[in-house]
């Protein structure tokens, strides 16, 4: 019996463990690109540079309002650039750009100089918001203090890993480029607004990664992310 209770505590500090880490807060780096875009590649380059790294979750998120010069980007869409656009008068501009790496909704930059990503990170730190966690099923969103009008619950349906897309026509043209973690899919799952909340997560489908996202309404700061 004693060496039952053993074997079940081990597992249990085993799962908790596994637990902390699954629950461990992220720096979401946001990258707002087009392949019609001959700014991009660079930026698109040093996104690749940090995809991997530990407690980081890359995005990159194509926009279409470069479409007019020749190329229509081919994962470019409207939500996306909705997303950039509701930035921009919290992080200080008229209008969107690209490339823009924008880190936890709280801060930006151009993103194409060497380690100018690297550096936002580290300035960026983690979000520090309510205990947030994913499985096949749900998403389970702990107790905390929200913001003023509450907090929207993001889902991203994105391609892990680097993307290679040759371009033919526009400003890339005869050039591939290449994409970080593409975001095929975003999709508001409902409202945080401090009591502990749990949400249906739909399935994944043709092998997507999923991410969520709780963030202040009107692109405010990005509270909790997790990815599976």
């Amino acid at each position: 019996m004693t060496g039952l209770k053993t074997s079940l505590l081990a597992g249990a500090m085993l799962a908790a463990s596994v637990g902390a880490v699954a629950a461990q807060p992220l720096t979401v780096v946001e990258l707002f690109t087009s392949q019609g875009c001959s700014s991009c590649p660079p930026a698109n380059a040093n996104l690749i540079k940090v995809k991997d790294q530990p407690g980081v979750l890359a995005l990159s998120f194509n926009v279409t309002y470069w479409d007019y010069l020749g190329w229509k980007d081919t994962f470019g869409r409207k939500e996306f650039t909705d997303r950039q656009v509701t930035y921009e008068p919290s992080l200080g501009h008229d209008g969107p750009f690209t490339p823009q790496v924008v880190v936890n909704g709280r801060a930006d930059a151009v993103g194409a100089a060497p380690g100018e990503i690297q550096s936002l990170i580290a300035k960026g730190g983690h979000t520090r918001g309510p205990e947030l966690s994913l499985d096949k099923a749900k998403v389970s969103i702990g107790a905390g203090k929200a913001p003023g009008g509450g907090a929207d619950i993001w889902l991203v349906r994105y391609t892990r890993g680097v993307v290679e897309v040759p371009v033919a026509r526009g400003e890339n043209t005869g050039r591939t480029l290449p994409h970080a973690n593409v975001v095929h899919a975003l999709t508001k799952l409902g409202s945080w607004h401090g009591a502990a909340t749990t949400l249906p997560l739909p399935a994944a489908t043709g092998g997507l990664s999923t991410a969520v996202l709780v963030q202040a309404q009107g692109g405010g700061p990005i509270l909790a992310a997790a990815a599976n």
